[in-house]
């Protein structure tokens, strides 16, 4: 099924949101709630790029895919972490791809399920903020006006645990407790890793995440990017299971591997 959605001038549009990006007074005079990014929604722009991997990070500049900047790693990760972009980028040039937790079938985990590769769902109701992912079926739940928990305490899982309140129009998150090999763009992180997360409204039909995150033990300083997102009028979710799945990966070269059948 094609997801592909026609605009009438990538700038016009980027000019509109600009111009709609106003006050909360403004939006609401405008016939929508800044409050409300409840709603079916894709990113925005749709994704050109045509990798299945959203770990796939080019090491030769300083902006990877969908212009999210490379990590801030230190100096005694940074290296490495290069290293294992160049061994993938050179693996898939040479049509040999590594194996990826998507080889798996592996959940994307947190933040990259807010990347919004496949179209989301975001309810909201008085005690949380659900947000559903169709890719692997994710869901994330956070929870409003709510204290986490101390960071020992937190078991660590795929989208970690998440409270969120208001600052204005603004719906701030803070997330912690992200298992070690649930990685965004390859990066390692610690346990005490947190993502920081601010939402807003830009207008009837757009909402925008800004995401950053810290972790003093891995990066020299804040991580940032933002993500954009289009309303999908009527947009119903699909099932996402990922079932007969035939990859794998190579026990010996970690290459992904296709098992067929011959019989």
């Amino acid at each position: 099924m094609s997801r592909a959605v026609t605009f009438c001038g990538m700038l016009v549009a980027a000019m509109a949101l600009t111009a709609c990006s106003g006050s909360g007074d403004a939006a609401q005079a405008g016939g929508f709630d800044p409050r409300d990014f409840s709603g079916t929604w894709e990113r925005y722009p749709i994704p050109t790029d045509t990798a299945r991997d959203p770990s796939v990070v080019a090491p030769s500049g300083p902006v990877g895919l969908a212009g999210i900047p490379a990590p801030p790693l230190k100096p005694e990760y940074k290296a490495e972490w290069e290293a294992e972009r160049r061994r993938h980028d050179e693996a898939n040039a040479a049509g040999r791809p590594i194996a990826t937790h998507y080889t798996q079938c592996i959940p994307d985990g947190m933040p990259a399920m807010m990347m919004a590769m496949f179209p989301m769902e975001v309810l909201i109701t008085p005690r949380q903020v659900t947000i559903i992912q169709e890719a692997y079926n994710q869901v994330r739940r956070i929870y409003l006006d709510d204290t986490l928990p101390p960071v020992e305490d937190a078991e660590p899982g795929f989208w970690g645990h998440s409270v969120g309140h208001w600052e204005g129009n603004d719906f701030v998150v803070e997330t912690i407790g992200i298992k070690e090999y649930v990685r965004f763009r390859d990066a390692p992180h610690s346990p005490n890793m947190r993502i920081h997360e601010r939402m807003r409204m830009l207008d009837a039909d757009h909402f925008e995440n800004e995401v950053t995150i810290v972790d003093p033990e891995y990066l020299t300083g804040p991580w940032s990017w933002k993500w954009t997102y289009q309303r999908k009028p009527g947009y119903k979710m699909y099932e996402y299971v990922c079932e007969d799945n035939r990859e794998y990966a190579d026990p010996v070269t970690g290459e992904a591997r296709l098992r067929i059948d011959t019989e």
